[in-house]
Order: structure tokens, then sequence, then C-alpha cells
């Protein structure tokens, strides 16, 4: 099965790339490169969203509502997680990421299948670029704050083995 959502989130040197397939139900597939990136498997069903980025130890959960028109989304535990809370409108899906205080903003738009947008402000933010043939919108939507929470943890944590 070829990939028919592929791109990147985040810039050439400090981003992650977005490997995935989609069969109408499940989505699996890669964030990152090889050696440094997190696997993806989300199942929607139903109006839900379930599933796991990375492994045991170094993911982290998604479950929530995930609709044409809007995704409610948890990331991660109850005490060390984040909520996702995007509105999609015909091709624009805008939101937050974390909280109101602390969070993310979430814009992307979609021309096609081409998504472009931005997770988070000009200095501390990445952008999206991604191809999302024959993927919801706002599936592609949750997979590239999928990858921007997953490439912000990766980053914390060699910041904080560094110190």
């Amino acid at each position: 099965m070829s990939e028919n959502l592929q791109g990147r989130v985040g810039g050439r040197h400090v981003g992650y790339g977005v490997h995935a397939t989609w069969d109408g139900a499940t989505l699996n597939g890669r964030l990152g490169g090889h050696f440094q990136g997190k696997d993806v498997h989300l199942r929607v069903q139903d109006g839900r969203v379930r599933g796991r980025v990375g492994g045991r130890i170094d993911g982290f959960d998604a479950h929530g509502e995930l609709t044409h028109a809007a995704l409610h989304v948890r990331l991660g535990g109850t005490l060390d997680g984040d909520d996702v809370h995007v509105r999609v409108t015909g091709a624009r899906a805008e939101g937050r990421f974390s909280g109101r205080l602390d969070g993310k903003d979430v814009l992307i738009l979609a021309a096609g299948a081409r998504l472009t947008g931005r997770i988070g402000g000009h200095v501390e933010g990445k952008d999206v670029d991604l191809n999302a043939r024959d993927v919801p919108f706002a599936l592609a939507v949750l997979v590239a704050v999928c990858a921007y929470k997953a490439l912000e943890d990766t980053q914390n944590a060699a910041a904080s083995s560094s110190s």
C-alpha cells in the first residue's frame, strides 16, 4: 500500500518527516526518521480516535473525538498530557494544542490534497507541509499535531539530558 499522507512538520534540519498510510479505518506510519522518530498507529471508528504514537516508554496515547468538523483529542495521560481542540471549516483547521495559557495555535489550510500551515508562534512554532491524498482533513491535522508533539518531546528530552 502506498503512502497517502506524507510531508514534513518543522524545518529541513529541525523537523519530522511524516510517512503514513490510511485504509479508511486505520492510519499507520512513521513520524521522524529511522533512528530518531516514532511509529504512529491511529484507529478511527464512529467519530472516535484511539491509538499510540511511539513506544510503551517514550510514546503517548491519543484518544478523543474526531469528525469532519472538529477534533477534541487528548495526547498523553491524565496528568502529563496535552489537549487538542481544533475546528474544521471547509479548507481551514484552526484551534489550540495544549492549554489556553501555555498552548500553541494551530492553523492549517487545505488546497486540494496539500496542507500547509503552522503550529505554534512565529519563533517557537513549526511549519506544516503535508500531502494528504484520500485522508480526512481532520485526521491529517491530528497527525501534524502528533508530529509536532513528538518532535517537541524529543527536543525537550535532549535538552534535559545535556543539562
